[in-house]
C-alpha cells in the first residue's frame, strides 16, 4: 500500500518546478490541478505562485493579487535581508485542501534586485527550506521567461515538469529549456531531475496533433521521460481560471479531469520510487 500522508512528511518532501519559458504551455493549469489531485489522495500540498503576473493566484480565487499583503516577494525580500520566516507566513488556504504562496507585480521589481545579491539563486530555496517538514509536495509555477526566478526555481526543486504544447514551435523551444536545466544541474543543484514532459492541449483527433505527439516522443523519449498521459484541449479547462476552482470541482467527469487524475498517480509513482531509492541509498 502507497504510504499516505504523514509517513511521507518523515523521509522527504518532493519539490517540482513545473516550468517552460514559453507562454500559453498549461504551466498554471497543471499547476493547480495536479496540486489539488495531490490533495484528493491524502497528500500535504503547498503551491507556489513563481510568476510576477500571478495567474496562479487569480485562477485560485484571489482576484485582486496587488491587494495581498504577503506574498512571496515579501518572503523573498526577508530571505535576502538574512531576516527570519515565521512558519506558515503569506500561506493562503483553499478550499480544496491545497495551501498556497501567492504572487503578484512586486515579485518582478523583487527579480531585478536579485542581481546584486549574494547567493542570488538560492533565495526561493531559503523561503522553502521550512515548508518542506510541513508539506509531502510543494509545486512551482515558474515564469515564461528563464530568467533569475526560474533559476531560482530550478535550484530549489527535486524534479522538473515541463507542460508543452502540442505545436511545433513549442516543441522547438524546449532545447533552450533543457540546456538552462542541465546548467542548472551542473552549477547550483546537482541532484535537480526532470520529471518529464507533458504534452498539454493535445487532439488526439487530428493527424498534426499525433504527428506533434509522434515528433516529441521521438526527439525526446529516448532520454527523458515523456508522460503516456496527455493533457486534452477542452473548453471547460479554459473556464477555470475565472471560478477558482479546479477542473474536479468544475467539470469533474470530463476528459481533463481523468487526464489530471491519471497524471496525478504518475507523478505520486515517481516520487515513491525516488523516495524508496535515496531510503535504499542511506541503508
Amino acid at each position: 500500500m502507497a504510504p499516505r500522508g504523514g509517513d511521507f512528511i518523515a523521509k522527504k518532501c518532493t519539490t517540482i518546478a513545473i516550468v517552460n519559458q514559453k507562454g500559453g504551455t498549461g504551466k498554471t493549469t497543471t499547476c493547480e490541478n495536479l496540486g489539488i489531485g495531490l490533495a484528493m489522495e491524502g497528500k500535504k500540498v503547498l503551491l507556489v505562485d513563481a510568476d510576477p503576473q500571478g495567474s496562479l493566484t487569480i485562477s485560485m480565487g484571489w482576484q485582486q493579487p496587488d491587494e495581498l499583503p504577503t506574498t512571496l516577494s515579501t518572503l523573498m525580500a526577508k530571505a535576502m535581508n538574512d531576516q527570519s520566516i515565521p512558519p506558515g507566513e503569506g500561506v493562503l488556504h483553499h478550499a480544496e485542501g491545497v495551501d498556497l504562496i501567492p504572487a503578484n507585480i512586486e515579485l518582478a521589481g523583487l527579480e531585478v534586485s536579485l542581481v546584486n545579491c549574494m547567493n542570488r539563486e538560492k533565495m526561493l530555496k531559503q523561503v522553502l527550506e521550512g515548508a518542506k517538514h510541513e508539506y509531502d509536495f510543494i509545486l512551482l509555477d515558474c515564469t515564461p521567461s528563464l530568467g533569475m526566478l526560474t533559476v531560482n526555481a530550478l535550484a530549489a526543486a527535486d524534479t522538473t515538469l515541463i507542460p508543452v504544447q502540442a505545436q511545433y514551435l513549442s516543441a522547438k523551444g524546449l532545447e533552450q529549456l533543457l540546456q538552462t536545466v542541465q546548467k542548472v544541474r551542473r552549477q547550483i543543484n546537482p541532484k535537480l531531475k526532470i520529471e518529464g514532459i507533458l504534452l498539454t492541449m493535445t487532439d488526439s483527433r487530428t493527424n498534426y496533433g499525433q504527428q506533434i505527439d509522434n515528433l516529441i516522443r521521438g526527439a525526446y523519449g529516448s532520454r527523458i521521460k515523456v508522460f503516456d498521459q496527455t493533457i486534452p484541449r477542452s473548453v471547460r479547462a479554459a473556464e477555470i481560471s475565472a471560478v477558482g476552482k479546479s477542473i474536479f470541482q468544475h467539470d469533474p467527469k470530463g476528459k481533463v479531469a481523468e487526464a489530471y487524475r491519471s497524471l496525478t498517480k504518475e507523478v505520486m509513482a515517481n516520487a515513491e520510487r525516488q523516495l524508496k531509492r535515496v531510503a535504499e541509498r542511506g541503508r
